[in-house]
This record gives structure tokens, sequence and C-alpha cells, in this order.
């Protein structure tokens, strides 16, 4: 091979050296860190709630979940009746004497099995009974009451739910005690049986009507 030959480019030159390969990227081990914490914490909390649960469906009262109203002024409302819309009711108009108001619905089938319970106490003329109609249409609630019963001395109606927010109700059935002062006294929340009746709301009365 003669001399131009060789020195023609790309003849018996070097290869390249290859590419260095780059370095592997890091984990960002912070937020794995932070996100193993919160997912453990989370199971903690759900295991604490289920266990919690468990306590609770052991006793008697289950249902008479606590609310952050009692023995607070009851939240003010203003609602139309049942029976004549052009009418309202107040909790104003309310005061002066202990209420029962029962929270119920034509669609709410709990309502229909704590239904006579709650009839057979208004009877005794123990306490005022009012009827609270969540987010019921009025010809459904008024044939429901033609069906089984009107125990209730005045029905409102909150078709929206709004007011229902203030007062902390999620659904039905649910009843309060209010006393003549507007106090909320007592909350159950779930049907409302003769002994809920004779253990929990009939010492209450009593207490109201001491004076207590």
């Amino acid at each position: 091979m003669n001399k131009s030959a060789m020195n023609e480019p790309g003849m018996n030159q070097p290869a390249p050296a290859p590419a260095p390969a780059p370095a592997p990227r890091k984990p960002p081990t912070g937020a794995f860190v932070f996100a193993g914490v919160m997912i453990a914490l989370f199971f903690i909390g759900l295991m604490g709630l289920l266990y919690y649960g468990v306590k609770k469906s052991d006793t008697a009262n289950r249902d008479a979940l606590p609310s952050p109203l009692i023995g607070k002024p009851a939240p003010a409302f203003d609602l139309p009746l049942l029976h004549e819309p052009g009418k309202r009711l107040t909790l104003a108009e309310l005061r002066g004497q202990p209420f029962v108001m029962n929270v119920w619905g034509s669609w709410c089938p709990e309502c229909r099995v704590e239904h006579p319970v709650l009839s057979k106490f208004a009877m005794t003329k123990r306490v005022r009974f009012i009827g609270y109609d969540l987010k019921d249409a009025r010809e459904d609630a008024l044939r429901w009451l033609e069906q089984y019963g009107n125990p209730y001395l005045m029905v409102v109606a909150d078709e929206s739910g709004r007011t229902a927010i203030d007062w902390g109700i999620y659904g039905a059935p649910e009843t309060f005690l209010v006393d003549g002062k507007g106090i909320v006294r007592w909350k159950h929340v779930g049907a409302v049986t003769d002994e809920i009746i004779e253990n929990e709301l009939v010492p209450l009365l009593d207490e109201l009507d001491a004076g207590k």
C-alpha cells in the first residue's frame, strides 16, 4: 500500500470512543417515604374506625350518634308547611314549650318501621311532635301520611334539603328533642323504638318538666 493511500481520510484511523452511559436516575426517596407514611396513617385510621364501629355495634344505643348541636341553640329555620304551602313555620314560633322534631320522607323504609311507635307516643300528648319532610315531593308526602296516619301537630317541608344541613341531618329517620328555650337536648339517628322512647326520650322530658 502506498503512502498516499495510507494518508487518505478514514484509512487506519482509530475508532471513536463510545459515548458514556447516562448515570442512573435516583428515585425521589423523600416523596416515596412521605407517600408511604400517609398510606400507613390512612390504614391505621381506617382500622380504628372499624374497631370503633364493632365496639359500638354491641351497645343498645349504637344509633344514637353524638351531635355537635346537643346543648346548643337549635339552628333557625323558616320552612313552608306541607299541608299549607302558603304558610310558613319558624323556630321562633315553637319556643316556649319542648317539641320533638322527626325527620322523615315517603322514600324512607325505616320511617315506616318507626311510624307506629311515634304515632302511639304522640297520642299521649306528652310533647308536641313536628314532622320534618325531607327531600320529598309534596304529593308523595301527603299520600304517605294519608296511608299511614299523621301524628304530627305540623309538618314542614324541606324539598331542597338546605336547612337540613344546618341541623346536621344526614338522612331519615332522625329525631330531635328541643326544649322550650330552643336548645337541642337529644338526637337519635335511625328508627325510634318503644325502648328508646322509654329509656331516652321520656327521662329527658321528665327533666324538662322538673325545670332541669
